[in-house]
């Protein structure tokens, strides 16, 4: 069992805390540390009320006291030792709870209007504060200098900055309780000086760190490379010279809490819902699109303290009530029904907000194939990929709602051959309507999509859901799914549902045509709507029916049917090939992946092997990559040394310069060839 599942029911603690008890430690103690928790997670804990209880030893106990299940001050910790305050077992239990994330210390930029250059040189993820101009008396904005850097937020900076780069340069293996607790000290000094996103980076990159360490099942690795290179992106940005004069601050800075508009009346139609589950949290998120277009959230999402139950109160969270005025719908009742909703607000991220002056009755909804909702699909292929990979270079809080979300109509080929797979996950290939380009090994003209699970975890329906689909190729879907960026087009579906009718012309190609006789259809019953949540219904046999029985299935060949509800023993026959692999990208990504797992002496291999990346990137035309790689293999071995030949600890401030650079670059290339690839063409 991982130290993740065994701690799964402890209280979460305030960030603060964390770093202040374990600042109190001798450095004797902060050496034992880290076993020391790791021996505190072995010990059986029982919870009454708000006090939880560690049984440290037979006559020692140890007591967090945990009002609403969070640990808020450093003296909620009781330990019944003789070095207490002052011992490893208080330390060690704060570090072993997850980390809290309340809704008011949430960091969130404004919405960014356009990207304003600091200096010579432009940030992407530099945004200005939204403008107001209709006030009297007002001066443009856009012709004021903002504000630089106080002397306590640049301090707070830099502080936060060495704190990052001390952690990259240990590496998951070497990041351990006290560095991450120097970490998080950063962050609360960075928090108490206003610069609130960035603190915010710091306190998620201790927390996939943990994840990491612990064995935790959500656990990615590159979630972890993406936090810790945002965190370094803005700390840099924050403590160049350039940010000490006058500058576009505001939108490294982050504001306190989510900023909600006013919007008046909304009529909403609601789209979908999808299970969250993470770590730590589980619940359900309703989508809705209203009149506008625009799109919107309504979340139920509550932390858990058993990992074992999560997937289950993340499903039993679709039939929980919507938290939005009165209104008497569930979340999946809310997916299919609709909302007319007086004094509405909305965060910039487009989630609505419930206050007491928000009132909303039910109304009725809209089919996807008609309406508001239409016109999501209306949108070619290629420009929602485009709007969603710009999204990412955009604050995670600030991106618009659903911006990554993709709105397709598609026809299932067939589970995809395993030289495709991912990780061992399973792909269903489906040809994509609209699609422009022929280099997706298609073979026709036509974009060749594979479809990947919303979410992994067993405990939801949508593994379940993928396989049985797969045993329906030829049949016609309308899909929401989550853009994967990947140098394949692949899509993480969320919800399926009725396309619409067929087109007039017989001959016409494509999802939207009549399929040969025998061809599968998707017929749910009439209080679904056409439509299914993956995450949260399943799938039955009968919901997938031949469009004429009698016939029978139509010669085998490409898009034709096997039996509805038979597994396919491999795959469809006649399916797209799986096309060569694109540029050698990985070469570069896999050495920033080993530095955050391994820390800075994972890039000091020997001369062939460096050689060897060199020329196989070169060849490929990659040359800034070998020069990034060469730069960061050099940057991890210049150290200096003493007299006796030990190194002498430095800032690691040039590795991290390095390893930001090819990290940023490896970002970049991602999002390029993901480009190209929904734009069907060749890697």
């Amino acid at each position: 069992m991982s130290v993740a599942e065994r701690t799964s029911g402890w209280p979460t603690v305030r960030p603060e805390v964390v770093a202040e008890v374990v600042a109190g430690l001798s450095a004797r103690l902060q050496k034992r540390l880290d076993g020391a928790a790791a021996k505190l997670a072995e010990r059986p804990v029982t919870c009454s009320g708000d006090e939880w209880r560690v049984e440290v030893d037979e006559e020692m106990v140890l007591v967090l006291h945990a009002p609403g299940g969070v640990v808020a001050e450093a003296s909620d910790v009781r330990c019944g030792c003789l070095l207490a305050p002052a011992c490893v077992h208080r330390a060690a239990a704060v570090t072993l709870c997850p980390l809290a994330d309340p809704a008011e210390e949430t960091a969130t930029a404004e919405p960014p209007e356009r990207a304003e250059p600091i200096g010579p040189a432009k940030t992407a993820k530099t945004a200005k504060p939204t403008e107001q101009p209709n006030q009297p008396d007002q001066l443009d904005q856009a012709d004021q200098p903002e504000p630089a850097l106080t002397a306590l937020e640049l301090a707070a900076a830099r502080h936060l900055h060495r704190a990052g780069c001390a952690i990259l340069a240990a590496g998951v293996s070497g990041a351990g309780a006290v560095a991450q607790a120097e970490l998080l000290r950063a962050a609360h000094r960075a928090r108490l000086a206003g610069l609130y996103r960035p603190a915010a980076a710091a306190v998620a990159v201790v927390t996939r760190v943990r994840a990491a360490r612990s064995g935790a099942p959500d656990h990615r690795l590159a979630d972890l490379v993406a936090g810790l290179r945002d965190l370094l992106d803005l700390t840099t940005a924050l403590t160049s010279a350039l940010t000490t004069g006058f500058g576009p601050v505001a939108g490294l800075r982050g504001t306190a809490r989510q900023v909600y508009g006013e919007e008046g009346g909304l009529r909403l139609y609601g789209l979908f819902a999808e299970p969250v589950l993470t770590a730590t949290h589980a619940g359900v998120v309703s989508w809705a699109v209203d009149a506008d277009g625009r799109l919107s959230t309504v979340a139920e999402v509550m932390p858990h303290g058993d990992a074992a139950a999560a997937a289950p109160q993340a499903v039993g969270a679709g039939n929980r009530t919507v938290r939005l005025g009165e209104a008497p719908l569930s979340h999946r009742e809310f997916s299919r029904a609709g909302l007319a909703v007086q004094g509405a607000t909305r965060s910039a991220a487009g989630r609505l907000g419930a206050g007491a002056s928000v009132r909303a009755v039910r109304a009725a909804g809209a089919a996807w194939t008609a309406g508001a909702p239409a016109a999501l699909w209306a949108e070619p292929a290629g420009a929602q990929v485009a709007r969603a990979l710009a999204a990412e270079s955009l604050p995670y809080e600030s991106r618009p709602a659903g911006s990554d979300l993709l709105f397709l109509d598609v026809t299932l080929l067939g589970p995809a051959p395993a030289p495709a797979g991912q990780g061992g996950a399973p792909q269903l290939l489906a040809r994509c309507a609209g699609g422009v380009g022929t280099g997706a090994g298609s073979g026709d003209g036509a974009l060749v999509v594979a479809l990947r699970a919303g979410h992994e975890h067993p405990g939801l329906a949508f593994r379940a859901n993928l396989a049985l689909l797969a045993t329906a190729p030829g049949l016609r879907l309308r899909v929401i799914g989550r853009l994967e960026r990947s140098d394949r087009p692949e899509l993480r579906l969320l919800a399926i549902g009725t396309p619409p009718e067929p087109l007039a012309d017989p001959g016409t190609a494509g999802p939207g045509a009549p399929g040969p006789a025998g061809l599968p259809a998707l017929v749910v019953p009439a209080d679904r709507a056409g439509r299914i949540n993956l995450g949260l219904e399943r799938l039955q046999t009968a919901d997938l029916q031949t469009t004429n029985p009698a016939a029978g299935p139509a010669a085998t060949g490409p898009g034709t049917a096997a039996p509805v509800g038979v597994p396919p023993t491999d795959a469809a026959p006649g399916l797209p090939a799986p096309v060569p692999y694109g540029p050698p990208a990985h070469v570069l990504g896999r050495r920033v992946e080993q530095t955050v797992t391994t820390g800075r002496h994972a890039l000091a291999p020997g001369a062939v092997t460096a050689a060897a990346d060199r020329s196989l990137l070169r060849v490929a035309g990659l040359a800034t990559a070998a020069e990034l790689l060469d730069t960061l293999r050099a940057a991890a071995v210049d150290q200096r040394r003493d007299v006796f030949g030990r190194v002498v600890p430095d800032d690691h401030e040039a590795f991290a310069g390095a390893w930001l650079a090819a990290a940023s670059y490896t970002e970049e290339l991602a999002t390029a060839l993901c480009s190209a690839a929904w734009a069907g063409e060749e890697g």
